[in-house]
């Protein structure tokens, strides 16, 4: 039987981030005060293609800080694809915690389907 599960994510992770970084070819994720346009924030820091500032995540609340100047510094698809890969590669590490196994299949609108297999059944 096939469910549809639509996720708004909370970055709480930080080995998931660090395998989102790897899975889009970003550098490693650094913990500590990072300075935004405007303020300094204390989380994870993730250095996303072509923005001027890093994203960064509080993984305790698992609240997202960011600046990119209303796209201007930083395109918001980026951030958007950065929270697919760290969606997805959340749900491997908690199948393989429950052995479950789990296939991906990247879709003509840029999502990726992830199916577990539980059992015998996905």
């Amino acid at each position: 039987m096939s469910h549809v599960v639509q996720i708004k994510t909370q970055v709480r992770d930080a080995a998931a981030v660090r395998a989102g970084c790897s899975r889009l070819g970003l550098d490693a994720p650094v913990e500590g005060e990072v300075k935004l346009f405007s303020e300094t924030v204390t989380g994870l820091a993730v250095r996303l293609k072509d923005w001027r500032y890093p994203v960064v995540f509080d993984t305790t609340t698992g609240e997202s800080k960011f600046d990119n100047y209303q796209g201007r510094w930083g395109r918001q698809d980026r951030l958007d694809e950065f929270l697919q890969a760290y969606a997805v590669e959340k749900t491997k590490i908690e199948a393989g915690r429950k052995g479950y196994s789990v296939a991906e299949q990247r879709l003509a609108d840029g999502s990726i389907k992830v199916s577990l297999l539980v059992g015998g059944a996905s």
